[in-house]
């Protein structure tokens, strides 16, 4: 009788254990995913070094001439257009942080010429070039540069006056500085090449001088404001 209990006891567990380990042999071995490739982060575009390039666009001047003792303020607005070029070197002091030194060259269109139809004498005004030096600070984001300067600022102006009636005539020149502050967004295309918008503010100092009536001090002030865009080589 025990004999017979444990002779079912045996099949019974051989039953029930033959299945599972069917079932487990017939399981597919799972294998560990292959290693994900290395990827390096993305570079940061590196601002920093000697940079050479040029410029096209437009200078606007307002002057304005007041006499205290005429009792009169004239106003003038002119316009034209300027090129030329800049050089400058950039530091990269951190990721996000570029300081640098810019000069700036451009020879402009602007001028004015008045002709008095009593005496006919022709005046022309014009301002030859212009010419900045600044200090830049940016924020730049990987390929984008937005900066602010501030430096100096001259112009060189030449003035030249015809009598059509004598055939006489001159031409005197002088050059005005002043203080300058501007703008400007850069991005770079490539390693080497960037283009770029510029905003520049000269202020000239103010000219005073002697007027038509005993202590009477006439004052002539002007200003320009310079819109480039241009490209420069990064090396």
């Amino acid at each position: 009788m025990n004999a017979t209990r444990a002779l079912r006891a045996s099949t019974i567990a051989a039953l029930v254990l033959t299945p599972a380990s069917v079932f487990a042999a017939d399981m597919a071995v799972r294998r560990a995913p292959p290693p994900s490739p290395y990827l390096p982060p993305p570079a940061i575009y590196n601002w920093n070094g000697f940079y050479i390039g040029g410029n096209l666009g437009g200078i606007f001047e307002t002057s304005q001439f007041t006499d205290p003792g005429l009792g009169v303020t004239f106003s003038d607005n002119r316009s034209g257009f300027l090129g030329g070029g800049q050089i400058g070197y950039n530091w990269q002091i951190a990721p996000w942080a570029v300081v640098g030194v810019e000069w700036m060259f451009d020879g402009t269109s602007l001028s004015t010429t008045n002709v008095d139809p009593i005496t006919m004498v022709q005046e022309n005004q014009r301002v030859d070039w212009v010419t900045t030096v600044a200090g830049r600070f940016g924020f730049a984001a990987n390929n984008w540069l937005f900066y602010g300067k501030g430096g100096g600022g001259w112009v060189h102006d030449r003035l030249s006056v015809n009598d059509f009636e004598t055939g006489t005539g001159f031409t005197a020149s002088q050059t005005s500085g002043g203080w300058l502050a501007g703008v400007g967004i850069e991005y770079g295309i490539t390693r080497n090449w960037t283009v770029r918008v510029d905003y520049s503010h000269i202020g000239l100092d103010s000219v005073n001088d002697l007027g038509f009536f005993a202590g009477d001090v006439v004052t002539l002030s002007r200003h320009f404001d310079i819109v480039t865009a241009g490209a420069n080589f990064k090396f």
